[in-house]
């Protein structure tokens, strides 16, 4: 299932895609300042040799060793990015949502068939196939790993979902919203079908996202939404 907001939108609450592991990395921002300023290019290799270990080896076998030789970077080097084996792999999965984007396509119709083709090509990926279903079972066995996946993969992403209904509101497709507390639960409900259905259809059946279904799918969405 990545604007302006309406006032009554909880906008400032979640933040974006690209913003992560800023809870648990909050502990080392000062000393690392006071260091060697960080590699993005070397920040790049490590997440991408981590979902590399992790679709190889699965959860299980994926040392931060393992990581770091692939990368070419120090296990010190590592470890001062990212405490654990936990936040390491959350952040390299998260990085595969970077690229979604809520375009303004005119319509909210136009709006859901392109975000929901862009997050079903995600899916279809065997990178991403491999990294989610590996840490999303892992999840189901470790509660602080699974608030970790919520908080720098799920939650973010719902800025999607407010950007899309900002951007309807604005052009009359939808109503404003006059209650903070309906509106955020209106953009979990949306972004849970929508992350569910794809995600379900992708890696659980195993069944294409044709852009026949993601237009069916979309009349489905949409008949609650603009139902006044």
């Amino acid at each position: 299932m990545p604007a302006p907001q309406p006032s009554a939108s909880p906008d400032s609450a979640v933040p974006g895609s690209t913003v992560r592991g800023s809870t648990a990395q909050e502990g080392t921002t000062a000393s690392r300042a006071k260091g060697r300023p960080r590699s993005a290019a070397a920040d790049r290799a490590i997440l991408d040799a981590t979902r590399e270990a992790l679709a190889e080896l699965g959860w299980g076998g994926l040392t931060m060793g393992h990581v770091a030789s692939r990368a070419g970077v120090a296990k010190t080097t590592l470890y001062r990015r990212w405490p654990s084996k936990n936040e390491l792999v959350v952040d390299a999965v998260a990085s595969l949502f970077d690229d979604l984007v809520m375009p303004d396509l005119g319509s909210l119709r136009a709006d859901i068939e392109a975000v929901v083709g862009q997050f079903a090509d995600l899916l279809a990926r065997p990178e991403t196939q491999a990294a989610l279903l590996a840490l999303f079972a892992e999840g189901t066995r470790d509660p602080q790993l699974r608030r970790r996946i919520r908080e720098a993969i799920v939650d973010p992403q719902k800025h999607l979902v407010r950007q899309g209904r900002a951007a309807a509101q604005a052009r009359g497709e939808l109503e404003a919203d006059t209650d903070t507390g309906s509106a955020c639960e209106e953009v979990d409900i949306i972004f849970d079908t929508i992350a569910g259905t794809v995600e379900h259809r992708v890696l659980v059946s195993g069944e294409p996202i044709t852009p026949a279904w993601i237009r069916r799918f979309t009349d489905l969405l949409l008949g609650p939404l603009t139902t006044g």
